[in-house]
């Protein structure tokens, strides 16, 4: 029965079953006769020669595991009878199990991944004194030059080892989210089948719902955006006996060298997390608003892609109207001005499956961290704010009004624009005449001498979307403190010169001086000088007398001559009354 039992067994590297029906040629003879004339080895002496072990051996062959190995086949005089290389195949069996000659059961005891041993078996342990027709004689001493490649148990489950894991893990990978991630994937021995890091993309897929074999289902289960983790998956969580048909063999042990960059799940909505409010914010940012606000915009293990700082240019658009993606158009509502705060937006609320190609990857978690820096309405109008008035405040500023005030003018954030203080003067307008912008001539109406005020001027009212080149910058809300120091009357509205008294009859006669029936501008200037010197008219303050009294002159000179005839002199009351640089 043992010598039955023998033959049925084949070499190492082909069970019986699958040994091919081998011709007897003549070279076989020759060295079947060569190996009978070899003097003979004791039955039970099995020499084990460990020619090559790994420094790190964390698993050892023990009964009842499988195994991959590659061998070679030789006689003692070094002649090979079979070789698992020649067929491109590892000889794949269980230990332990009789499902190879006894010697080889025992001699692969103990072995580890990618040890190498030199195995010397007598008959009583191979194949006896039958041998096998056509390949191993009788009575044959077999060597076996032994390479161990994997190892794995029946028993055995997936095996999870961490090496790094971040000190921050707000969420984990849980079923049906998914995630984004980097991974070597090699053999037990170390042999490389595939990578995503060689490929430069993430491989990105929902976890738990079978779209991964078994084991990667279950061994990304857990982590943490940035963890390293390795996950040692045996071939019945993996490819089994098919393998993959390419890279990955029959039976294989699979090692994952992974790291997490991305996850969320597609119910996820964007999570806002507020890292600094100011004490006052009396408004926040609602629909339609138009914001200017800093960003750094990363993805969710880091990686930079985006800034406004690098730019030095704030991020400036409408929000709640689909200027923006739609997660930073939910995220940047209920913002304080000068509010800090990180918005984490999922893929379906940003770039979705494409990404925007070099930058941001397709299926990207996004991660801003904004600053926002001043926001408006396109409703809004001049906001005033009065702090200081005193007690006597009854004349109160009014178009054509000539004012003197200081001033300090500064952004939102509280960057500071200019200010009449550092210049030692006041700055003069007259107002409701466009020397200032329309915000600042609204906001200095109904000012008393010694007020003081704070006036926000939307950009519609200040200076708009161009801003002011290397001063102010576009669509940005002024904040203006003012101080109003002199108020010089004005003239009613559309009146450059005005009779403080009755006009005489003759005035015609009395401005033509030498009675030669024509006034040049030279008489009629030193006419209204008189007169204003004199306290009987009164100029518009702020102006230039000199361009006031031009002006009024071209008006009466109608046929444009240079002179003004007694046909061509009008009063203010004979005039149309839309026009007022008359007399």
């Amino acid at each position: 029965m043992g010598a039955r039992h023998r033959t049925a067994a084949a070499p190492p590297g082909m069970p019986v079953s699958r040994w091919p029906v081998l011709a007897l040629q003549a070279a076989f003879l020759v060295s079947f006769v060569t190996c009978n004339d070899a003097p003979p080895v004791p039955g039970d002496q099995l020499h084990i020669d460990r020619t090559s072990v790994p420094e790190l051996c964390p698993r050892s062959v023990k009964e009842g595991d499988f195994v991959r190995y590659h061998y070679h086949g030789t006689f003692p005089d070094g002649t090979k009878f079979d070789s698992s290389y020649d067929r491109g195949t590892t000889y794949n069996v269980f230990v332990g199990k009789g499902q190879t000659i006894a010697g080889m059961d025992k001699a692969l005891i103990g072995m580890c991944v990618n040890e190498r041993r030199l195995v010397k078996i007598p008959p009583s342990l191979a194949y006896g004194s039958e041998g096998m027709a056509g390949v191993i004689p009788p009575d044959a001493v077999l060597h076996f030059d032994v390479l161990l490649l994997d190892i794995w148990n029946p028993e055995d489950k997936m095996e999870i080892k961490t090496y790094y894991k971040p000190e921050n893990c707000a969420r984990t990978v849980q079923v049906s989210d998914f995630i984004r991630y980097h991974y070597n994937g090699t053999l037990l021995d170390g042999t490389l089948f595939d990578s995503s890091h060689n490929r430069m993309r993430t491989y990105d897929t929902y976890v738990g719902i079978g779209w991964l074999i078994s084991g990667m289902d279950t061994g990304l289960l857990g982590m943490c955006v940035g963890e390293k983790r390795i996950i040692t998956v045996p071939p019945f969580l993996a490819y089994g006996e098919d393998g993959d048909g390419k890279d990955i063999p029959s039976q294989a042990t699979l090692v994952f060298d992974v790291v997490l960059l991305d996850l969320h799940n597609p119910k996820d909505g964007i999570a806002v997390e507020v890292q600094y409010i100011p004490e006052d914010c009396e408004r926040k940012t609602q629909a339609g608003d138009y914001v200017r606000y800093h960003y750094n915009g990363t993805l969710l293990d880091g990686t930079f892609f985006d800034s406004s700082y690098s730019r030095n240019h704030t991020y400036n658009t409408y929000i709640g109207k689909g200027y923006v993606i739609t997660g930073m158009d939910e995220g940047l509502l209920g913002v304080c001005n000068g509010e800090k705060r990180r918005i984490t937006v999922p893929p379906h609320l940003a770039y979705g499956e494409e990404g925007t190609g070099r930058k941001i990857p397709g299926s990207a978690v996004l991660v801003f961290d904004i600053h926002m820096i001043d926001f408006h309405n396109p409703n809004d109008s001049v906001s005033i704010v009065s702090y200081y008035k005193p007690d006597n405040c009854t004349v109160l500023s009014k178009k054509g009004d000539y004012l003197k005030y200081h001033y300090n003018a500064t952004l939102m954030d509280g960057t500071v624009l200019d200010s009449t203080h550092q210049y030692g003067k006041t700055y003069n307008i007259v107002l409701g005449s466009g020397q200032v912008i329309m915000g600042m001539d609204i906001g200095l109406q109904d000012m008393c001498v010694g007020e003081k005020r704070t006036v926000f001027i939307p950009p519609h009212l200040g200076y708009g979307e161009a801003g002011v080149e290397g001063e102010v910058p576009g669509s940005a809300v002024l904040i203006f403190n003012i101080e109003l120091l002199e108020l010089i009357p004005g003239l009613p509205d559309g009146y450059m010169f005005v009779w403080n008294g009755d006009v005489s009859p003759n005035l015609f006669e009395e401005i033509d001086k030498d009675q030669n029936g024509e006034i040049f501008l030279q008489e009629f200037t030193e006419y209204i000088n008189a007169q204003v010197e004199s306290g009987k008219g009164q100029l518009a303050p702020g102006f230039d007398p000199a361009k006031i009294i031009e002006n009024m002159f071209k008006n009466q000179d109608r046929n444009e001559d240079g002179k003004i005839t007694e046909a061509e002199f009008k009063l203010k009351d004979q005039e149309d009354k839309e026009r007022h640089d008359e007399l």
